[in-house]
């Protein structure tokens, strides 16, 4: 406020935008960061699905070359249920794409059976 006016001034607010100057990682580089995440031979329970949680998040489906890895941590932690729990998030996450989840299990196929996961189908849980 200017004393001597009498009058109120006022400082316009400046726009200021902060621009990110990382690296932009390519798609092979994502999907080797994730595969290396969850390949972690020490990875626990909290890891795999903190993970799972941020990959979901993005704007995509993920490769079936994370999902194996992914459902292979499952394994070596024996749990079964984040396994399922997967299955059904990449099957919600490809919404009204009705080839992406067919081609995703085609592709697991060999992972699934190797470490004897069933999918939610072959569970009946589709039918709930």
């Amino acid at each position: 406020m200017a004393a001597s006016s009498g009058k109120c001034s006022f400082t316009a607010p400046v726009a200021a935008r902060c621009y990110s100057h990382a690296m932009v990682e390519s798609d092979e580089e994502f999907d080797a960061r994730w595969v290396t995440y969850f390949s972690k031979p020490d990875i626990d329970a909290w890891e795999l699905r903190k993970g799972m949680n941020t990959l979901i998040g993005y704007d995509l489906v993920p490769e079936a070359k994370i999902l194996d890895s992914a459902l292979r941590a499952c394994r070596r932690l024996n749990d079964m249920a984040s396994a399922i729990r997967i299955l059904e998030a990449v099957k919600d996450k490809a919404g009204p794409h009705k080839d992406i989840y067919p081609y995703l299990l085609q592709e697991l196929r060999p992972t699934l059976t190797e470490l004897g996961i069933s999918t939610p189908e072959e569970l009946g849980m589709d039918k709930c």
